[in-house]
C-alpha cells in the first residue's frame, strides 16, 4: 500500500483539496495512493469496470488546481449510460462489451475543467435496472462492510469504491434510487439532485422519461456540495431544467439549517421496513427534533402498486427503444440471450406497450408530481428510511427466466419501496448514514425536499452529520486499515 495513504486515506475530499493548494501534497502522489489502494482492494470488491491509470497519469501534470475545491483528485465514473473518452462503455451488459467511447458526456466534460482526473469507472448491472451491482458481465460487487452482501445498485460499484476510501466520492446515477440505495447500504451520503440539474446529454435526452439524473456518493456532505457546484447548470437542448441556483451548493453546508416542518413515513403502503429500519428513521426524527425540527407522522401518500405498473410501462418502454437501437445500427437483431434475465422479464412483458400506453404512464408520473408538490405546501421536508431492509445477501435480488414482472417488482422495492417517487416527481432527495444496525451494517436515513430546494437538504445533512458524524466509522475492507496494517 502506498505509504501516503497513512495521512490521507481518512480525509474527504474538501481536506484533500487543501493539502495539494498548500503544496503538501501533489496530484501525482496522490493519484498514485489511489491506484496502490484500488490494486490492493479492488480484487476483494470488483467495483471497477475499466483502470485509466494510463491516461490519468498523463493528465495530471496539467491540473488546475484553483479551479475548484476538488481539483487534482481522482475519481471513477459509473460505467451506465455516461461516455468516457477512450473508456468502454459496457452498461453491465454482455451487448455492449468492448463497445468504446468517442467522446466525454458533458457531466465528463464539467469534472475534467474542475480540475478532476478520471481513474476509471465503477461497476453497474445490466441498464442499471437491479438494486444490487451484480451482471453476467462484470460477477458480483461486493460491500466492504460485509462481503457476502450486496452494495447496492445501480451504483454499487462507485459505493463500494468510497466505502472502502479508495477515493471519498465517485459519480453515481439515479433513476429509481441508484445513488441512494447504495449510499445507504455502504455507509454514505448519497443526494439525488432535482431533476435537470445535473447534465444527462449529449447522448441520452432523457433518461427513462426524465427519472434519471446525475451525481455522486460521498464520504461528507461537503464534497457531494462541491462536485455538484462543478457540474451544475444549464444544459443546452436538455428536455428539462431546474430552477435557478443563486449561491452555490457548498456555502449551502456553511449555513445553520431553517426550523423545517418535517412528514415522517415510516412504511410504504404495500411493504413494511424492517424493525432495524424504523429504529433508524425514528432515531433520526428524534434527532431531528432535538436540532429543533417540527416532527409529524404522516401516511404513505400514494399507491405503491399503481406507482409501479407505470414506472415499468416507462421503463420497458425504453428498454425495448435500445433493443430497437441496436438493431438499427448492427442491422440484425438484439442476441436476447445475452441480456441478463431480469432484462428479459421486462422486455417480455412491456416491451411491446402501445405509445398511447406509454403516453399514459408519463402522464400518470408526471401528475405525481403536482400531487407532491401540493404536500410539500404543508411540510418542508419528507422522511422515511431509504430501505425497508438492511443490506441483503448477493443473490437474494435476482430473479430468473420463469419470473413475472410481478415477482421481479415484490424483490427489488419490498427492498427499495420509497427511493423511486422522487425520481418520478424530479425533486431532490438524499439518503444520510445516521444508523448502523446490531451487525454493524449500514442503514440509511432518506429525506426529500421541494423541486429545486437542494439548498435545504445540504443544510439539513451537515447540521445532522455535525451532531451524529459517520466519517470514523469505517468498513472490514478500507485503505485505512490496509495502510495501518502495512505501516
Amino acid at each position: 500500500m502506498h505509504p501516503i495513504l497513512q495521512d490521507i486515506a481518512a480525509l474527504d475530499g474538501i481536506a484533500r483539496g487543501e493539502l495539494l493548494r498548500r503544496g503538501e501534497l501533489s496530484p501525482r502522489e496522490l493519484l498514485e495512493a489511489t491506484i496502490s489502494a484500488a490494486t490492493a482492494l479492488n480484487p476483494q470488491l470488483n467495483a471497477i469496470s475499466e483502470t485509466l491509470y494510463d491516461s490519468a497519469r498523463a493528465e495530471v501534470s496539467q491540473t488546475p488546481l484553483m479551479a475548484s475545491p476538488l481539483a487534482g483528485q481522482p475519481m471513477f465514473i459509473k460505467d451506465l449510460f455516461m461516455p468516457v473518452a477512450g473508456a468502454r462503455m459496457q452498461n453491465g451488459s454482455l451487448l455492449f462489451k468492448d463497445v468504446p467511447a468517442p467522446f466525454d458526456a458533458e457531466f465528463v466534460s464539467r469534472l475534467r475543467r474542475k480540475g478532476l482526473i478520471i481513474a476509471g469507472t465503477s461497476t453497474a448491472p445490466e441498464f442499471g435496472a437491479l438494486f444490487s451491482t451484480e451482471s453476467r458481465l462484470s460477477g458480483a460487487t461486493r460491500n466492504p462492510w460485509d462481503t457476502t452482501r450486496t452494495p447496492g445498485g445501480s451504483s454499487g460499484g462507485a459505493a463500494a469504491l468510497v466505502a472502502a476510501r479508495i477515493v471519498p466520492f465517485a459519480h453515481a446515477n439515479d433513476g429509481g434510487g441508484s445513488i441512494r440505495v447504495p449510499a445507504s447500504c455502504c455507509g454514505l451520503f448519497g443526494l439525488k439532485p432535482t431533476r435537470g440539474r445535473t447534465p444527462i446529454g449529449p447522448l441520452v435526452g432523457e433518461g427513462w422519461a426524465g427519472m434519471g439524473i446525475n451525481h455522486a456518493v460521498s464520504i461528507s456532505v461537503r464534497d457531494s456540495a462541491a462536485l455538484l457546484d462543478c457540474v451544475a447548470g444549464d444544459d443546452p437542448g436538455a428536455p428539462y431544467a431546474a430552477p435557478s441556483q443563486h449561491d452555490s451548493f457548498l456555502k449551502a453546508c456553511q449555513r445553520p439549517s431553517r426550523r423545517l416542518r418535517i412528514g415522517l413515513i415510516e412504511h410504504s403502503d404495500r411493504w413494511d421496513s424492517d424493525a432495524d429500519c424504523v429504529s433508524a428513521v425514528r432515531s433520526a426524527a428524534t434527532l431531528c427534533e432535538s436540532l429543533g425540527h417540527q416532527v409529524q407522522v404522516m401516511r404513505f401518500p400514494v399507491s405503491s402498486t399503481e406507482f409501479y405498473q407505470q414506472v415499468f410501462t416507462i421503463i420497458g418502454a425504453q428498454t425495448q427503444n435500445l433493443m430497437n437501437m441496436i438493431a438499427r445500427h448492427s442491422g440484425q437483431t438484439a442476441p436476447l440471450d445475452l441480456l441478463e434475465a431480469s432484462t428479459r422479464v421486462i422486455l417480455r412483458e412491456r416491451g411491446q406497450v402501445s405509445g398511447a400506453a406509454y403516453a399514459a404512464a408519463v402522464d400518470w408520473i408526471h401528475a405525481l408530481g403536482r400531487r407532491f408538490a401540493a404536500i410539500f405546501q404543508d411540510v418542508d421536508i419528507l422522511l422515511s428510511p431509504t430501505l425497508a431492509k438492511a443490506p441483503v445477501k448477493l443473490g437474494e435480488l435476482s430473479v430468473g427466466d420463469d419470473a413475472s414482472l410481478d415477482d421481479f417488482i415484490e424483490k427489488s422495492h419490498s427492498f427499495s419501496p420509497i427511493t423511486a417517487l422522487f425520481n418520478a416527481t424530479g425533486q431532490p432527495a438524499m439518503s444520510v448514514p445516521l444508523h448502523w444496525n446490531a451487525a454493524g451494517l449500514p442503514i440509511g436515513v432518506h429525506f426529500a425536499a421541494p423541486f429545486g430546494d437542494e439548498a435545504s437538504l445540504f443544510s439539513l445533512a451537515s447540521e445532522l452529520e455535525l451532531a451524529s458524524p459517520w466519517a470514523h466509522k469505517q468498513p472490514t475492507l478500507s485503505a485505512c486499515k490496509a495502510q495501518r496494517e502495512t505501516a
